[in-house]
């Protein structure tokens, strides 16, 4: 037990340190090379140009923490691969626009890493088939939930720091320790990044950052084993992910509405809504920890069987409602 505590204590205090060292020196190479975000007057709203290379200081420290202290199973380098893969995909579109067909294309392949390593559903009621489709889809889903929610200072930093303080108590609950390792290993570096990203922001993501982020999210639910709980436990991922899955599937929707390319920007994210309705910033943001935490009580009693999924469904039916009155009336 001593040894399990030492390697998340390393897991968590190295990742950061490195952090510490890195986001200064990442900030100067951006602003040398011009590696910036312009505004734009439309979604991109901030008042000067912004060091990109965010997503680079959130990886960097996390391999490095990984290489020194973690084992390296086939599972975990295919979710690796996949994530790295993404993180050059976004690189490649900060630096030279790539057009929507191209980057999708790349998620797709690391989408099909993922599932090369055996990162899909196992539902006993659905054929091989059906649950690689799922997966596939679900994975791509969130891929993009993170790279659109990336639109204010802070705001996918806290909605991953969340998130993964979810994922991190569930594993740890669950007895799968090198999970929850890996975890506190991820988001340590996203911490400070936090703090470089607050408004007003020194550093942004970038789409590298924003994809990378989401793919780790996409896959590490499947890397947990549900099967101690029952077989419906793992559909307390949509509940730990709602904030992100309700900004895509909204702006999907008004897109769609709008007759506009879902893909095309617009400024219909729920945090843009927020700051138009008066919301400061900081307010977004602590309403979003209050949100990520209430819903993370909710995934644990329904883990916990204290209660239903019928309860789970009508809390997220009253949970969807209450979103539609808050970003739309």
């Amino acid at each position: 037990m001593n040894n399990i505590l030492a390697r998340h204590v390393f897991c968590l205090i190295f990742p950061i340190l490195f952090a510490i060292y890195i986001f200064p020196l990442l900030i100067k190479i951006a602003n040398k090379f011009n590696i910036l975000d312009n505004p734009d007057g439309k979604i991109k709203n901030h008042q000067m140009p912004v060091p990109y290379l965010g997503g680079v200081g959130i990886f960097i420290p996390f391999i490095a923490t990984l290489a020194i202290s973690y084992p390296f199973e086939n599972q975990v380098l295919w979710l690796l691969l996949g994530i790295t893969f993404l993180l050059f995909v976004g690189l490649v579109d900060d630096l030279k626009a790539l057009v929507p067909l191209q980057k999708f294309a790349g998620q797709i392949i690391a989408v099909i890493c993922f599932l090369k390593g055996g990162y899909s559903l196992k539902n006993i009621f659905f054929s091989d088939s059906l649950n690689f489709f799922i997966s596939g889809f679900w994975m791509l889903s969130i891929i993009n939930a993170f790279n659109l929610i990336d639109v204010m200072d802070g705001l996918t930093a806290i909605v991953s720091i969340m998130a993964g303080l979810s994922f991190f108590l569930i594993a740890l609950y669950l007895k799968q320790y090198t999970i929850s390792m890996l975890i506190v290993a991820f988001v340590a570096p996203i911490i400070i990044f936090f703090y470089y990203n607050k408004k007003p922001a020194k550093i942004y993501l970038g789409d590298a950052g924003s994809l990378y982020i989401g793919g780790f999210f996409a896959a590490i639910p499947q890397l947990i084993n549900w099967s101690n709980i029952n077989y419906i436990a793992y559909y307390t991922t949509v509940v730990i992910l709602a904030i992100p899955v309700l900004e895509i599937f909204f702006l999907v929707l008004i897109r769609t509405f709008k007759h506009i390319p879902f893909y095309r920007p617009t400024p219909d994210h729920f945090a843009l809504y927020l700051k138009r309705k008066g919301w400061s910033v900081q307010k977004i943001l602590n309403f979003i920890v209050f949100v990520s935490l209430l819903l993370l009580i909710i995934s644990f009693l329904f883990l916990l069987k204290i209660i239903s999924l019928k309860i789970l469904i009508l809390l997220g039916f009253i949970f969807l409602l209450f979103w539609i009155w808050l970003i739309f009336f």
